[in-house]
């Protein structure tokens, strides 16, 4: 049996983590590790949901040694964890908040000290076959699909990252997330590569710009932030200076050129962005300020079969079919063109929902916009695109017009609706479900009011 270890520190008293001013060591890590696992409850599956990075990462090694596996899902919804405890009846719920969970409920514990018995303890072995983790997409039915993450997949994932990203160096660099690490890219790249890249987690999870840049300001060099293209728009939103970091690097939507070319200036440092899904964890990454090719992950592959495109090899257990139009251009660069799920075809016409909201956003004045198409057996729905907009100063009569000059008539939205704000998740995603309530919100309120546009 391969056993590969839980993090790569060389020292006790090397720093895994900063919180809230106070530096954090391997030892004090290993110590909290321990404790937390020794009260653990005896399901073998736990919903690790806490906020603070660092407790999240202390529950996560915490099940781990104990033979135990997280469970992370999307969403935190009454039907979503329904589902989840049918999946798996033992299920309890490690959090640091409040919380209506309706779960066996372990509070974090504060302040657990090193004790003579916790001085000194070895870093833990873990096999590679030992399963980590169940990551959840969304299926056609709307139900949760599991997929299982192996300790040696996951580090051979984060490694590829790392090697890419030059984080192999023996720097140790000071990592910093806007996204949660319960998501799929949080997850690996704020989580899992502190622990295989030596580094040094920032444990407070900020909202604000503001708060993301003192958090910055307050960590030694180099420093990583891992963010979003939402994110980093409302970051570089900032009139003020932008606390000089190292690297960058964004996923979970492509990004615009002109975005990532004005992040590396502002920011002083490359930007490099990850194309992957929560199926496949990473599978390539691209400078996009320079290109828009992307490179495959060493030891990965794509082949195309019947119209579709398989990813395999590296860390990939099996061959994966990715949910997205890709163009192989030699065998490790490919392009991406959009969601299969995000074609649109009207009046005979084709298009991507992903070409549509990039037209869209590309208009001067327009802060966030995403088209829609209802289902077509939505009650109430118009069989035409929606768009809504977030575009202070501007009316939807100068929006309507710059998308006349920028894409085909048969894609032009009616309606088109202007909005205060769209409602994005914490990892600056639209889940569909969300745009739906905001769609039969708008249909409700013309109803109800006729003269509505």
């Amino acid at each position: 049996m391969n056993l590969l270890p839980l993090m790569t520190h060389q020292s006790a008293s090397d720093i895994v983590a900063f919180r809230h001013g106070e530096a954090i060591t391997v030892q004090q890590f290993l110590a909290d590790v321990a404790q937390l696992r020794a009260i653990l409850p005896p399901g073998r599956h736990i919903l690790n949901i806490c906020r603070d990075r660092y407790r999240f990462m202390v529950g996560l090694a915490a099940a781990m040694t104990a033979n135990k596996i997280s469970l992370l899902p999307s969403t935190y919804t009454r039907e979503t964890v329904s589902h989840l405890v049918r999946f798996a009846p033992d299920l309890f719920c490690l959090s640091d908040e409040d919380n209506d969970i309706d779960l066996p409920q372990l509070f974090f514990p504060e302040g657990l000290p090193v004790t003579a018995a916790t001085q000194n303890l070895p870093i833990p072995l873990i096999p590679e076959t030992l399963p980590v983790g169940y990551v959840f997409t969304s299926g056609s039915t709307g139900s949760p699909v599991p997929h299982l993450k192996t300790w040696g997949a996951l580090v051979g994932s984060v490694r590829a990252e790392a090697q890419r990203l030059g984080l192999l160096d023996g720097r140790r660099y000071a990592v910093v997330g806007t996204v949660p690490p319960q998501h799929m890219y949080g997850f690996e790249s704020t989580i899992l590569i502190v622990l295989q890249c030596g580094s040094a987690l920032s444990a407070p999870q900020h909202f604000y710009p503001a708060d993301i840049c003192a958090e910055l300001s307050s960590l030694p060099r180099p420093r990583l932030l891992v963010s979003t293209p939402i994110h980093l728009r409302a970051l570089l939103g900032m009139h003020s200076s932008l606390p000089p970091i190292d690297l960058l690097v964004s996923a979970t939507a492509p990004l615009t050129q002109e975005l990532a070319r004005e992040a590396e200036i502002r920011f002083n440092a490359p930007l490099q962005e990850i194309y992957g899904s929560t199926e496949t964890g990473q599978v390539a990454t691209r400078r996009r300020a320079e290109t828009d090719e992307w490179f495959l992950l060493p030891e990965l592959r794509l082949t195309a079969q019947a119209g579709r495109v398989w990813a395999s090899g590296g860390h990939l257990l099996q061959a994966t079919e990715l949910s997205d139009q890709l163009e192989i251009i030699s065998p490790d660069r490919f392009l991406l063109h959009g969601r299969t799920a995000d074609l649109v075809n009207i009046a005979g016409k084709r298009s991507s929902l992903a070409y549509l909201n990039h037209q869209l956003n590309a208009i001067p004045g327009v802060q966030d916009g995403v088209f829609f198409m209802p289902d077509e057996d939505a009650a109430g729905s118009v069989k035409r695109l929606i768009a809504f907009v977030v575009a202070p100063g501007l009316d939807a009569q100068s929006v309507y017009a710059n998308l006349r000059e920028r894409i085909d008539p048969a894609f032009l939205p009616r309606p088109l609706q202007m909005v205060d704000a769209l409602p994005r998740n914490n990892t600056g995603k639209l889940p569909r479900e969300a745009l739906q309530l905001l769609v039969a919100a708008h249909i409700h309120k013309k109803e109800n009011n006729p003269g509505t546009p």
